[in-house]
């Protein structure tokens, strides 16, 4: 007889935030938008993204490829913003990057929340 102990209303058989799809799509968008405050947790969402990446329905792909180019292009727009700070103009440039992210992640949450794809996932702007 094997006892696996009592089940207590703590206990959970997985982590569904770390499964593909909306709960765990949502995780990433928030972990971005958390990266503004706790830098790390950013790169913790590109990973996520990227560990999940081919996996979920067809709408959830949509939102990997998106998350994972916000990452990428952000990070591209920071490094400008940060050498065009010698001609102060990279000041406006990270302003105008933290806004494009958070529109980003904005619209990612709600579409996520409403099980939707991102239309033009490869897209650059909004």
């Amino acid at each position: 007889m094997s006892d696996n102990g009592p089940q207590t209303p703590f206990s959970r058989e997985t982590d569904r935030w770390l499964e593909p799809g909306k709960i765990n799509v949502q995780v990433i968008y928030v972990l971005y938008l958390v990266g503004f405050a706790v830098g790390i947790t950013a790169l913790i969402g590109v990973v996520i993204a990227y560990l999940n990446r081919g996996k979920g329905p067809p709408w959830v792909q949509t939102h990997y490829i998106w998350a994972i180019r916000t990452f990428w292009i952000a990070l591209l727009f920071g490094v400008i913003s940060m050498l065009l700070t010698v001609l102060l103009i990279g000041i406006l440039g990270f302003i105008a990057t933290a806004v494009w992210i958070v529109v980003r992640c904005v619209v990612g949450l709600q579409r996520a929340a409403r099980q939707e794809p991102i239309t033009n996932p490869e897209s650059w702007m909004v």
